[in-house]
């Protein structure tokens, strides 16, 4: 299945965007492919503010986010996987999400075909206890 992250990330653009809160990303600077001015990364992370009045030509798509904004006055172009983002929340009050480390299976792998299953262990067998 494809990943969860740029269809939340969207979600939640436009709930904060319809909150009339101002929309961050907190991204991962030295992942690859990330294409941010790198004077503004602190401690390998940088946090764009996404705002519909900040940026020109936002797209979320399924792969990157893209836009272009200025920094220090000079105009630059913006190009993050999704992968990178670790975040998305409101500049005002920090309500968003903070996105975990997605499992990256190899094409490969046999195991990636395979579903997940909660099972229990052979040898255990379910039980209740009562509660009082």
């Amino acid at each position: 299945m494809t990943s969860t992250r740029p269809y939340l990330l969207r979600a939640l653009y436009e709930w904060l965007i319809d909150n009339n809160m101002t929309p961050h990303i907190l991204v991962d600077a030295v992942r690859d492919k990330v294409e941010v001015p790198l004077q503004f990364i602190v401690e390998d992370k940088i946090t764009l503010n996404i705002n519909p009045g900040a940026v020109r030509n936002l797209e979320i798509g399924n792969e990157y986010l893209s836009f272009s904004a200025r920094f220090s006055g000079k105009v630059e172009n913006i190009l993050v996987p999704v992968t990178a983002v670790l975040a998305i929340y409101a500049q005002e009050n920090g309500e968003g999400m903070v996105f975990t480390e997605e499992a990256v299976s190899e094409p490969n792998d046999a195991s990636a075909n395979r579903p997940v299953m909660d099972t229990p262990e052979p040898d255990k067998k379910p039980n209740l206890t009562i509660v009082k």
